[in-house]
């Protein structure tokens, strides 16, 4: 029992990280219908950019608030230098050209931080939590209280607030929403800007429990993709639901399995996913309501 409690522990606390990663994928694909390859290199620089500011002395918190928004920042000029320059823009380009910005943004990191893997302490010292002879992190929980309190946040903003609104109407129907006076320009650049902001917050968090390194955000992002589609991509909940299960199941196992299932697993459950409900866990009926 314990050993089962301890799987489960590392898996909710990888699953966390990869809702998050997976909420960036749905978010910008309910409003654009784009698939952004180039979203694990944002959760790279999320991470590399909290290696930065923690090594400056910027407390935690402020930190990840300026690595979120420069992670936001960037998928702005993203989708302003690169999709809207687009002349003809039919899916495969845009595709291409997130393919594209994808090794781009990787070499940036490359020349910016080097090769080398970096790391960052515990965001704080606190002792494990003892919970049935196992041992849950402060580190876990920091990520856990996080991930639970921004897809809270979100829920509310796509809910109650106008502009939130605005975004779900325009991904109902971009024609509708521009009739009704919705700029939908404007909603697809704060797509951009949350969806990739989600990246770099899912980096930021990451940071102390793993070596950062310019390299890391291609299986992280292919794993987040994984969680959207497994979840559903489009839906809020549908991509927490698969984040969890993936990091859950991905835990389960390497402990009871192999350790070299562990970068398989999502691609096992995807192909499964695909072949018996391809609308994910939540259907695209589901989707639509956020």
């Amino acid at each position: 029992m314990q050993e089962i409690t301890q799987y489960f522990f590392s898996g909710i606390t990888n699953g966390a990280i990869y809702a998050v990663i997976a909420i960036g994928f749905s978010m910008l694909y309910r409003s654009t219908d784009l698939i952004n390859f180039a979203h694990g290199e944002f959760v790279m620089l999320g991470a590399l950019g909290m290696v930065t500011l923690t090594g400056l002395g910027f407390p935690v918190l402020p930190a990840i608030f300026l690595a979120v928004c420069g992670g936001a920042i960037a998928g702005l000029l993203f989708e302003r230098l690169a999709i809207r320059t687009v002349r003809y823009p039919e899916p495969i380009v845009l595709i291409i050209i997130t393919v594209g910005a994808s090794i781009f943004l990787r070499g940036l990191g490359m020349l910016l931080w080097g090769k080398d893997a970096h790391s960052i302490p515990a965001f704080s010292s606190h002792p494990p939590i003892d919970i049935a002879g196992a041992k849950l992190l402060a580190q876990s929980v920091w990520i856990l209280a996080i991930v639970l309190f921004t897809v809270a946040g979100l829920h509310l903003f796509f809910k109650k607030t106008l502009t939130g609104k605005a975004m779900a109407a325009c991904a109902i129907s971009k024609r509708a929403a521009w009739i009704v006076g919705i700029p939908s320009k404007v909603m697809v650049m704060l797509a951009f800007a949350l969806s990739t902001g989600m990246g770099a917050l899912a980096g930021a968090i990451i940071a102390p429990i793993t070596m950062s390194s310019y390299d890391m955000g291609t299986m992280l992002g292919l794993k987040g993709f994984c969680a959207a589609m497994l979840g559903g991509i489009g839906s809020l909940w549908g991509s927490l639901i698969g984040g969890f299960l993936l990091g859950i199941l991905e835990a389960f196992g390497v402990g009871f399995v192999t350790s070299g299932l562990k970068d398989a697993i999502a691609f096992l459950l995807l192909l499964l996913i695909l072949y018996v409900r391809p609308g994910g866990i939540i259907s695209a009926v589901d989707v639509k309501r956020f």
